[in-house]
């Protein structure tokens, strides 16, 4: 019943900005966690930010503090992914996930603990 629909990819130069969102429907839990990932060629899918929608807890990896931040539209039930100054390391396909049955799935920001999964978008930083 959960669908995901994400929107906001595309191409930036270095030190330029995108904003992601993430619109979520079929979500009957008051404590689901909705997370952003990505994944480079050759590489891991790696959480980029989890966020708690009960409370808006929000956890970040390393390489994007600072730069990078999640917040979300209750009312619209959608979750944006703002971020500044991009770096060309920063290239990657974007996901949305959700999930609502693990409580510790915010906290992890792991790709495994996650169930439901928008279809991606591309993000690519270059000159």
């Amino acid at each position: 019943q959960v669908q995901l629909v994400e929107s906001g990819g595309g191409s930036v130069q270095p030190g330029g900005s995108l904003r992601l969102s993430c619109a979520a429907s079929g979500v009957t839990s008051d404590y689901y966690a909705i997370g952003w990932f990505r994944q480079a060629p050759g590489k891991e899918r790696e959480g980029v930010s989890c966020i708690r929608n009960r409370d808006g807890n929000t956890v970040y990896a390393d390489s994007v503090t600072g730069r990078f931040t999640v917040f979300r539209d209750n009312a619209k039930n959608t979750v944006y992914l703002q971020m500044n100054n991009l770096k060309p390391e920063d290239t990657a396909r974007y996901y949305c996930a959700v999930d609502e049955r693990r409580l510790w799935s915010f906290r992890r920001c792991t790709a495994g603990d996650y169930d439901y999964w928008g279809q991606g978008t591309q993000v690519t930083v270059s000159s």
